[in-house]
């Protein structure tokens, strides 16, 4: 089972809210997902992100792939270990 760190959809049509999840790769955008490790709300000014970075380092060191959007959320929001 390959593992994805993506965004999962939520909010009402026209105020998207985001949970970032770990989800097999398989599941649909707002399917099963295996973990929470975070939100993020683009509406917001600035925009709101809060990351479990102890829980996305447990993922990705076990091989899940981020994707392009939540990479870069992860570059901008995750201090260096």
């Amino acid at each position: 089972m390959a593992v994805k760190v993506r965004l999962a959809r939520f909010g009402a049509k026209g105020r998207p809210f985001y949970r970032i999840v770990a989800a097999d790769e398989r599941s649909p955008r707002d399917g099963a997902f295996l973990e929470v490790l975070g939100t993020y709300d683009p509406s917001k000014k600035p925009e709101s992100v809060v990351i479990k970075s102890e829980r996305v380092s447990f993922w990705l060191s076990k091989g899940a792939q981020p994707s392009q959007t939540v990479g870069e959320l992860i570059k901008r929001h995750v201090p260096k270990a």
